[in-house]
C-alpha cells in the first residue's frame, strides 16, 4: 500500500486526490497532509483520512485546529509544512500548493528522497534547473500531475529523447477564448473565473483566462523534459480532450486524450507505473464530435509571449515573471486592478529587472522577494 502525503489538501488538486484515494482504499493510505487556513475543511479531511501528521499556514490556525482534532501531530508555518513534506512515514508526496509557496516544500520532499507527484508548476518555473538537478542527484522520480505534462509524460514513455522533435501543449483558451483585445475591457473576476471545462482554484482559473497558465506550463515542460523553448509549442483546443501531443523525428504524433477531469492525471501519478480502474468518465468521441485546434492569439493574450521572453532571458527572469503574475492576479481578484492590467504589471516588472544568474535557492528566493516589491509598485500605478 502506497503511503501518501498531500501538500495543499484543501485546494482543488488536493481535494481531487483525496477523492481518488477514498475510492481506492486498498491501494493508498494518507499519512500526512498540509493546508492553509481552511480549518473547517481540513478538520473534515483529518477525521476522514486519519493522517499521522499535518501542518497549516500559521500557529494561530494550528491552535484552532488543535481544539477540534486529537491524535494527530499538528505543525505550523513554512517550517512545519517542510517537515511534513519530508515526513519519514510517506513514500509519495503530492505537491499541490499553489504558487511560489510550493517551492521549498517540494525541494524538502525531494531532498528526503520521496517520489513526487508534481502539481506545483511554479517550483519548476522559479527554480527548474535546481529542482531537476536535486532530483537527478538523489535519484528521485518526478511524475507530472498537470494534465498537459502528464500527457507528454505518457506520450514519450518508451521513446528515446533523441526521437522527439516537438512537444505541443494544448490550451482550452479559458472563458475568453473567442474574444479580441477590445472585448476584454471591463471583464470582472467573476467572468474570468468561469472556466468552460475545468474545475480549478481561483488563481489558476485567472491564469487560464490570461493564458499565463500555458506560459508557465511551457517553462515547466522545458525543465521537466529538458527541451529548448523553440521545441515546445502551444495550440488552442477549446474541447480540452487532447491534453498534449508529442511530434517525433519521423513526423508522427502521439496524443493523449481523455475527458477533462484532473482525477485522471492524479490517479496516473499515484498508481504509476500501474493504472487505476475508472477514475474518470469514459471518453465517447462520437458524442464529443469535432476536435478543433488553432494557434494562440498573442496580441489579445500577451502573457504567453512573456513566458517565452522569460525563457530566452534565462537566469532570474522566469522567477520574476511568476512573482509579478502572482501579485497582479491577487490584485485583480481583490478588485484593485483590471483584467488587462495583469499583463501590464508583468511586462513592466520584467522590463525593470536586470537579469542575474541563478546559482542556488537563495538567488531564487531573493529574486522572488525583489520582484514582488517591484510588481507591488506597478500594481499601485494601475489601482482603480
Amino acid at each position: 500500500m502506497k503511503r501518501i502525503a498531500i501538500l495543499g489538501s484543501t485546494g482543488s488538486i488536493g481535494r481531487s486526490t483525496l477523492d481518488v484515494i477514498e475510492k481506492n482504499p486498498g491501494a493508498f493510505t494518507v499519512v500526512a497532509l498540509t493546508a492553509g487556513r481552511n480549518v473547517d475543511l481540513f478538520e473534515r479531511q483529518i477525521r476522514s483520512f486519519a493522517p499521522e501528521i499535518v501542518a497549516v499556514a500559521d500557529r494561530q490556525t494550528a491552535e484552532a485546529l488543535g481544539k477540534r482534532v486529537s491524535g494527530v501531530e499538528i505543525l505550523a508555518g513554512p517550517e512545519g509544512i517542510n517537515e511534513v513534506a519530508a515526513y519519514g512515514g510517506s513514500d509519495f508526496v503530492l505537491s499541490s500548493i499553489v504558487g511560489a509557496a510550493g517551492l521549498m516544500p517540494t525541494v524538502a520532499a525531494i531532498r528526503a528522497g520521496k517520489e513526487i507527484g508534481l502539481a506545483n508548476k511554479e517550483s519548476l518555473v522559479m527554480a527548474g534547473e535546481i529542482v531537476m538537478g536535486e532530483a537527478a542527484k538523489i535519484g528521485v522520480r518526478i511524475i507530472p500531475v498537470d494534465s498537459e505534462h502528464s500527457a507528454v509524460f505518457q506520450c514519450i514513455k518508451g521513446h528515446k529523447k533523441a526521437g522527439v522533435r516537438k512537444i505541443i501543449l494544448t490550451a482550452s483558451g479559458g472563458p475568453f477564448v473567442d474574444r479580441k483585445k477590445e472585448e476584454l475591457a471591463g471583464v470582472t473576476a467573476k467572468d474570468a473565473l468561469r472556466h468552460p471545462n475545468w474545475s480549478m482554484g481561483r488563481k489558476i482559473s485567472i491564469d487560464s483566462a490570461t493564458l499565463m497558465n500555458k506560459g508557465l506550463e511551457v517553462i515547466e515542460a522545458c525543465r521537466l523534459f529538458d527541451m529548448p523553448a523553440d521545441r515546445v509549442g502551444v495550440l488552442i483546443h477549446p474541447q480540452s480532450i487532447v491534453h498534449s501531443m508529442v511530434e517525433f523525428r519521423d513526423r508522427s504524433c502521439i496524443a493523449q486524450m481523455s475527458m477533462p477531469d484532473m482525477r485522471g492525471p492524479i490517479s496516473y501519478a499515484l498508481a504509476y507505473p500501474d493504472r487505476i480502474d475508472d477514475p474518470i468518465p469514459a471518453l465517447e468521441l462520437d458524442r464529443v464530435g469535432s476536435l478543433t485546434f488553432r494557434p494562440p492569439d498573442h496580441e489579445t493574450f500577451p502573457c504567453l509571449s512573456y513566458a517565452y521572453d522569460a525563457l530566452k532571458a534565462g537566469g532570474t527572469m522566469p522567477c520574476v515573471l511568476n512573482a509579478a503574475n502572482e501579485m497582479a492576479v491577487n490584485a485583480f481578484l481583490e478588485g484593485r486592478i483590471g483584467f488587462q492590467d495583469i499583463p501590464r504589471v508583468i511586462r513592466r516588472t520584467m522590463d525593470g529587472h536586470a537579469v542575474r544568474p541563478v546559482a542556488d535557492l537563495e538567488d531564487v528566493i531573493d529574486a522572488d522577494r525583489l520582484s514582488r516589491e517591484a510588481a507591488g509598485k506597478q500594481v499601485k500605478e494601475f489601482e482603480k
